[in-house]
């Protein structure tokens, strides 16, 4: 399997999770020349802006380990940019996902950074 295959079925792994926790998905893979978040969801009027992490095994480390401060800046770019595209008013955080193992189960769902 690629590693784009691999991350396409986390990806969904990890919005399936979110809606069967009463989370609509607005966005999925949103790109911009500069930016791309994985998952835009909106729970209880606050959007998420999710990075998804997937680790086959734990051996070193899980997924969430590998947000580095770098991906952080990014990843909060990336949100003032959806958030200013999108013309949305309202409170939107970071999120994060990691996603593990061969069955692609959510193992950590983080909504503070």
């Amino acid at each position: 399997m690629t590693t784009f295959t691999t991350g396409r079925l986390a990806e969904k792994a990890a919005a399936d999770y979110l809606r069967s926790k009463g989370y609509t998905i607005l966005d999925q893979n949103w790109r911009t020349a500069w930016c791309e978040v994985d998952i835009v969801a909106v729970y209880k009027g606050v959007v998420y802006i999710c990075e998804v992490k997937y680790r086959e095994t734990t051996y070193q480390g899980g997924g969430i380990e590998y947000i580095t401060p770098k991906k952080l800046r990014q990843l909060e770019r990336a949100a003032d940019s959806w958030v200013a595209l999108h013309s949305w008013n309202g409170e939107y955080q970071l999120a994060a996902l990691e996603v593990s193992g061969p069955d692609f189960a959510v193992t950590t769902f983080v909504t503070e950074f």
